[in-house]
């Protein structure tokens, strides 16, 4: 028997980013995720924000980087959402516009051709690419359709 046999459930916990502005990237997670500080460090030299949802941690923003997010260094490729329904995807959509947000695609995109799930794609303050997704609905709308160039995860 494998070590791992003994891992009965298995969830992503919480995830934690750096940030290159702490204020900023706060005030992003909250508007876009609807998320609350459960804590916050405010020591010039280690500053930090642990952002929550209903007693539960789900990301944490460090303050301890320079430039931008680095898509051709090997660690995170994107950072995914899923919500109940196409119509809250399509909502942060306007949100995200409204804030000035980069997307990487316009409107919703399926996760594959003929699929019920699909998300939009987008990118946070630092350039982290973020997805929010929905995992039915998404057959029934006028949804992007990825071609040869789009990878159906939204991002290449």
């Amino acid at each position: 028997m494998s070590s791992t046999a003994l891992l009965r459930t298995l969830q992503t916990g919480h995830v934690g980013l750096n940030v290159t502005d702490l204020a900023r990237s706060i005030d992003f997670y909250r508007a876009v995720l609807g998320l609350d500080i459960a804590h916050e460090g405010t020591d010039p030299d280690r500053r930090f924000a642990l952002l929550g949802r209903d007693g539960r941690l789900v990301v944490t923003l460090w303050q301890q980087s320079t430039g931008a997010f680095a898509t051709a260094a090997p660690g995170l490729h994107h950072l995914s959402f899923e919500v109940e329904s196409l119509d809250e995807v399509r909502a942060a959509e306007r949100l995200l516009r409204e804030l000035g947000a980069e997307f990487a695609h316009d409107g919703v995109v399926p996760h594959s051709e003929g699929s019920a799930s699909g998300g939009i794609f987008f990118t946070d303050p630092d350039g982290i690419r973020l997805e929010i997704y929905a995992r039915t609905g998404v057959d029934e709308t006028e949804a992007v359709v990825p071609d040869a160039t789009v990878p159906t995860c939204g991002f290449f």
